[in-house]
């Protein structure tokens, strides 16, 4: 089912606030049952892959967010576009890792679909080989 632009930003500007308060199950709550998900990069990190169910959602936060150093991360939101049930996020993320206290900055886009005021899709590009190096690198 389509869906106008105007809920679709609506729904994203919700991600992103609760996504700055690290609320994972409010996230959560905004995915539909069922999802086309993707977060590339390496296995060694165990919040990257895919997921396909709404309760796949909040375990994907709280599992990526103990890595990093509380405080420390820092999302610059540059745009965002909106055309029906398609939004992309154009960011920023910098994080500190918390195993090594390693910082980086990676430019990020988030393409979101919604579909009946609930993500369906959320698919993360971002520069994985300057994550997995913060991780891996000595």
């Amino acid at each position: 089912m389509a869906t106008d632009t105007q809920t679709s930003r609506s729904v994203a500007e919700e991600f992103v606030e609760r996504l700055g308060r690290q609320d994972a199950d409010g996230i959560q709550e905004l995915f539909a049952e069922e999802i086309d998900w993707h977060v590339p990069g390496s296995d060694a990190l165990p919040w990257t892959g895919r997921r396909t169910r709404r309760e796949e959602v909040a375990p994907y936060f709280t599992t990526m967010w103990p890595h990093f150093v509380h405080g420390r991360s820092k999302v610059v939101l540059e745009r965002v576009i909106v055309d029906g049930g398609d939004v992309m996020l154009l960011a920023d993320f910098t994080h500190t890792v918390l195993a090594s206290g390693k910082e980086f900055t990676t430019p990020a886009a988030m393409h979101l679909v919604v579909e009946d005021s609930r993500i369906v899709r959320m698919h993360v590009y971002e520069d994985t080989l300057t994550v997995d190096e913060a991780f891996t690198a000595g």
